[in-house]
């Protein structure tokens, strides 16, 4: 993988979208030579529309991120990738004509937007296509050499048979004599040269997945693996990297004090993410309100009761505020006090199934956001009765609140819904990498991936 922004990025996507994007600008500019062609028109050549034509890549592939082309769904499957491809060329072709109109300069012509388009929906199936036929499945993975053979080797393993993953195992070490968990691992004993090893099974990185580091680790072996360029990884730090969320299992406080993280130097993104929150929610308060207002006369007709809720939450540092939402469920739903919410909640309400799914419940948050109390990306806020439990139950709960809450988060777009101490743990996981790892790219990523949660109904309940 390669990091950016402290963000990590699989080296698949990566080049399938560098790839992709010569592919949009190459779309772009055959479409209006082409047309040129039809009217008969003197070619300007590249360099005359190379400008329009990288604002049409631009423009295609960040719906394509919005709509997970780049996911791990369509990475295994070219039906997948390109159902979701139909939707990112509609809804890029849809934005370019609306800026048309309000521009309504020629940098785009409807005819040229029109072959772009077509060109743009069959392009990266095709790339995909001769990529895996050209590179083969497993070009692209990284070969990692495991030192440990118990549970956390096995951990790996699980990890590696997966079809997104970004590597492959070239080998197990046992460093102890204890009886393995991985079958075909080898003994350290049976090693003479530990560094030779490593180049020898064209290792690109070494994993310590020791159960037990004491009198264990390797410090002159791995001192000499590391010299030789070999990447060298501690499990928790390469399970984060890899899955896109902090392992609870194996998180101790020294790695969160002495891992890269938690930044100093976030001031300044912070600034600029209020900003932000500041400019959007005014904007998304003024275009919303009159859809606001139709749902909540339409919530006061559909049950007793009044159309809006207020419900306290817990913010930041652990400060509590009053979260506003349309009301989505009976008035008397908390009756017998607070409760998690169940798949087909008898307590929603007909109209409420289709505003929690739709999100349209939501948007009266966008005041909260605008009063500085959430942002627009951040861990969701939880009930102050359930966050008291839950900071027993749970290790390390407290620090998800040392960043605003927000609307849509890292957790939202990768963990579907779920209402349990379970699920709160797997949740954690994901809000724990966005605290440790926020930069405004992760939260462009967010906000773009929000989008296909939305479309596709993912995590709704």
């Amino acid at each position: 993988m390669i990091r950016l922004f402290k963000h990590y990025v699989p080296y698949p996507v990566l080049l399938l979208g560098l790839i992709d994007f010569v592919l949009m600008t190459g779309a772009s500019l055959a479409a209006w030579h082409l047309r040129e062609r039809q009217i008969g028109m003197a070619s300007e050549g590249i360099a005359g529309h190379l400008w329009s034509s990288l604002g049409f890549a631009v423009t295609m592939q960040t719906a394509m991120v919005a709509v997970g082309v780049y996911g791990p769904e369509a990475l295994r499957s070219l039906r997948y990738a390109g159902a979701r491809q139909l939707v990112a060329v509609s809804l890029a072709a849809i934005g370019l004509s609306f800026l048309d109109f309000l521009v309504g300069s020629q940098a785009l012509w409807r005819s040229t937007l029109a072959y772009a388009s077509v060109l743009a929906l069959f392009l990266p199936t095709i790339s995909r296509l001769l990529m895996g036929k050209v590179l083969g499945a497993e070009a692209l993975r990284r070969r990692i050499l495991v030192l440990g053979a118990g549970r956390r080797a096995d951990r790996l393993r699980e990890l590696s048979e997966r079809e997104e993953s970004g590597f492959l195992i070239a080998g197990y070490i046992a460093m102890t004599h204890t009886a393995p968990v991985v079958e075909n691992a080898v003994q350290r004993s049976a090693i003479a040269n530990l560094p030779q090893h490593v180049v020898s099974v064209q290792a690109s990185e070494v994993v310590l997945a020791l159960e037990e580091r004491r009198n264990s680790l390797p410090l002159a072996d791995l001192l000499r693996i590391k010299t030789t360029g070999v990447h060298v990884n501690d499990f928790s730090s390469f399970l984060e990297r890899e899955t896109g969320r902090v392992d609870l299992d194996t998180l101790n406080p020294s790695w969160l004090i002495f891992s890269d993280g938690f930044s100093s130097g976030r001031a300044i993104s912070s600034a600029a993410k209020r900003v932000f929150d500041i400019a959007a929610s005014s904007l998304l308060l003024i275009i919303s309100l009159p859809l606001i207002v139709v749902f909540a006369l339409a919530v006061k007709l559909d049950s007793k009761g009044p159309a809006f809720f207020r419900q306290r939450r817990v913010g930041l540092y652990g400060e509590c505020f009053d979260v506003i939402k349309l009301r989505s469920m009976r008035s008397d739903a908390e009756a017998n006090g607070a409760q998690w919410a169940q798949a087909d909640d008898p307590r929603v309400t007909r109209l409420g199934r289709f505003i929690r799914k739709t999100r349209i419940d939501e948007l009266p948050q966008t005041w909260s956001v605008l009063r500085g109390e959430m942002s627009f990306v951040g861990p969701r806020p939880e009930r102050p009765e359930f966050v008291t439990d839950l900071e027993k139950q749970l290790p390390y709960y407290a620090e998800r609140h040392m960043v605003k809450p927000g609307i849509t988060g890292w957790a939202q777009i990768n963990y579907p819904y779920g209402a349990s101490t379970e699920d709160s743990r797997h949740k954690l996981e994901y809000d724990l990498y966005y605290a440790k790892n926020y930069t405004p790219f992760l939260d462009l990523l967010i906000l773009l991936q929000t989008l296909r949660v939305v479309l596709w109904r993912e995590g709704a309940r």
